[in-house]
């Protein structure tokens, strides 16, 4: 292994970690609603993505490729769906977290692969394989599993699942960077958020709760949001995809395991069940897709 990939390795593996760790920072903000806590995520991730771009002398670049996307509706419309698609998980994930849904927001990241081949089957007519196929099968009986036999319908980890799924479909149609791509998505969205925190009653952004130890933790969200995102993409274009599709599965893990001995929410036989299924499912996508990366990276 070189030193590019072990860097890699690093950068992703803190970014997952990072994200592992979340459910924790949102806690802090127990007391705020999670709107406000979303508005203030996309406000600040802003500010602060302007602040990087400045910093590492990338305005031009930056306003070359936002004049790019302007002139191309496909790519317009796609980063502006993109931008609201991530606010909808962004607002059910803290919603989640600080409604103690915190197993649930780990179910949605572990069968968010397998929705995404979903959505790779139906929108771009992409064939899955007998294993594939067998892998969704799987993790679709646990979600059945669950609905049934725990007696709630999981919809938190599917609006999870699906929304970040369709993200990620939806930049495939806009080839922009991770730093560019966030700083014109929050910008998109900013407006809204800005508009909404002047007019809320009892706004966050008040002097006296700005002061206060809240403050610091609403601006700090957008430090939160984009750091893991920033170390993710450098470490994602020094590995090979097989390894990202490996090391993904330490986010929801540490956060099934905050769930379950920190927060202390149910985890119960149903759960396991359902669990063990997913996670067999995710063992037999990973070893259909792997051998295909390996001919891949032999190819280039």
């Amino acid at each position: 292994m070189n030193q590019e990939n072990k860097a890699g390795i690093l950068y992703a593996v803190s970014a997952y970690f990072l994200w592992g760790f979340l459910p924790i920072y949102w806690k802090l903000l127990n007391d705020t609603s999670p709107d406000e806590i979303l508005a203030h995520r996309i406000l600040w991730s802003f500010i602060f993505m302007l602040v990087i771009v400045f910093a590492v002398r990338k305005w031009k670049p930056f306003v070359q490729e936002f004049k790019t996307i302007i002139k191309n509706k496909k790519q317009l419309i796609g980063i502006t769906l993109a931008s609201f698609v991530i606010s909808l998980n962004w607002l059910t994930f803290i919603w989640a977290v600080n409604n103690d849904h915190v197993i649930q927001t780990s179910l949605g990241y572990y069968i968010n692969p397998l929705v995404s081949i979903l959505l790779g089957m139906i929108v771009l007519k992409e064939s899955l394989t007998r294993r594939q196929l067998f892998a969704f099968i799987l993790a679709g009986v646990g979600v059945v599993n669950l609905t049934f036999s725990y007696g709630v319908f999981p919809w938190v980890a599917l609006v999870l699942a699906f929304s970040f799924a369709i993200y990620g479909l939806l930049k495939k149609t806009v080839d922009i960077s991770a730093m560019f791509g966030l700083t014109i998505e929050t910008m998109i969205v900013s407006p809204i958020a800005l508009i909404y925190l002047l007019f809320i009653p009892d706004s966050s952004i008040e002097p006296d709760i700005m002061f206060s130890t809240t403050g610091p933790l609403l601006i700090g969200a957008g430090v939160a949001t984009a750091v893991p995102l920033l170390l993710f993409a450098t470490g994602a274009r020094k590995i090979p995809l097989s390894m990202v599709g490996f090391l993904q599965y330490i986010a929801p893990t540490i956060i099934l395991i905050l769930g379950v001995f920190v927060y202390k929410e149910t985890f119960s036989t149903a759960h396991l069940t359902s669990f063990a299924l997913i996670w067999a499912a995710l063992i037999i996508y990973m070893a259909s897709a792997h051998p295909k990366s390996i001919r891949r990276q032999e190819k280039s």
